[in-house]
């Protein structure tokens, strides 16, 4: 009989260290507070299904804001990311929603500060030399502009949802090098884009770690599946309407974006 109650005695521990566990996540996922901010990275212009209360600011359902919520079920969500938005539109209207119960914020910003859609304008529309010309200014507003202003978002995050733990993404590369793109800009401009989102993606790093948040790069994520990409694009090319186009598509947010949110929460 030692034996058998030996086994039952494990086995009922075991099943309330589980029971506790169980009860313990539950808890924990019915106490978080979800903040969305930043740019159409996070609001979702490509992925389409976009609610009708969000206007220009384009907010997906297909976002990975949205689909992180529906998995999660957070107590509260707001999504406050917006489509063209700059750092100074996060300061000026994006922060209302924080507060010390906030418990996650999400953000991508920087892009539309250091000129992404002009620049890819000029590469689409202008010689080589134009683009590289664009790509050098771009990179250059990044590494001495933009830092700061990084820095002011940051810290008013941080003032207004002092408990939140904060989740910073990147930017992908748009294209494959080498690709199987026949049309379209040449490689040589294709690589110079890439490379700034390489200077932009370890900027935004960089000010992030100092702010003491987690950084997720999604390059990683998205390779293979860029423009001209073998495998199955997560990236818009050129598209009408316009405004979708170099953003991700449904897949990209659901592939990409989402799992890199879920791996720094």
């Amino acid at each position: 009989m030692r034996p058998a109650r030996a086994v039952s005695a494990a086995a009922l521990a075991g099943l309330l260290a589980l029971t506790t566990l169980v009860g313990a996540t539950a808890a924990s996922a019915a106490t978080v507070n979800y903040v969305a901010l930043g740019d159409s990275y996070s609001s979702g212009v490509g992925a389409g299904s976009y609610t009708s209360e969000s206007g220009s600011c384009e907010r997906s359902t297909n976002a990975y804001p949205y689909l992180w919520q529906n998995a999660h079920g957070a107590s509260s969500f707001t999504f406050a990311a917006c489509s063209g938005a700059r750092t100074g539109d996060v300061l000026n209207s994006q922060l209302s929603g924080l507060d010390s119960a906030t418990t996650l914020v999400s953000i991508t910003i920087g892009g539309n500060d250091a000129g992404f859609a002009s620049t890819m304008e000029t590469c689409v529309l202008n010689t080589e030399s134009a683009c590289l010309s664009a790509v050098s200014t771009a990179e250059a507003y990044a590494e001495n502009t933009l830092p700061a202003q990084l820095d002011q978002v940051y810290s008013a995050i941080h003032g207004k949802a002092p408990n939140a733990h904060v989740v910073v993404l990147g930017y992908p590369h748009l294209y494959q090098i080498n690709g199987t793109c026949i049309f379209g800009i040449g490689d040589t401009k294709r690589a110079a884009i890439n490379g700034a989102a390489d200077t932009l993606d370890g900027v935004i790093a960089k000010r992030a770690a100092n702010a003491g948040f987690t950084f997720e790069d999604v390059r990683g994520l998205f390779s293979g599946h860029e423009i001209c990409g073998n495998g199955t694009q997560w990236l818009h090319s050129t598209t009408l309407p316009i405004d979708e186009s170099y953003h991700p598509n449904a897949g990209g947010q659901a592939g990409g974006y989402l799992p890199a949110l879920s791996a720094g929460v």
